[in-house]
């Protein structure tokens, strides 16, 4: 994996989790906003929706960078959306990451001959 690629991932990495904590505070403000007199919803949905648009900006370079299959793009767009996803989004690009350096070193020492 070239530092680009590793760079791209690392972005969307970051912004998955900020990005899931945002969407459930957004639900926790829409659900005060109707049973109290607290109303967060336009400051939350700002913060939520520069979240979301930075991590579809990011998706859209890691999933050019990385070269993934359109199942793989599609499961990390998939997550974005889901109130948890981002969690399981950043999960799954830690251990891609992890793989990625292990099999870097591999080639380095001669290993593996990929």
């Amino acid at each position: 994996m070239d530092l680009k690629t590793a760079s791209a991932l690392r972005r969307l990495r970051l912004v998955s989790a900020p990005e899931a904590i945002s969407f459930l505070l957004l639900l926790v403000c829409s659900v005060l906003k109707r049973t109290t007199d607290f109303n967060a919803v336009p400051a939350m949905g700002m913060i939520h929706g520069v979240l979301f648009v930075l991590y579809v900006v990011f998706w859209a370079d890691a999933w050019n960078r990385a070269k993934w299959p359109l199942k793989t793009a599609a499961l990390y767009f998939v997550l974005s959306v889901l109130p948890t996803g981002g969690f399981f989004a950043d999960r799954r690009l830690k251990r891609e990451a992890e793989d990625a350096v292990i099999a870097t070193r591999a080639r380095q020492e001669g290993v593996v001959g990929a």
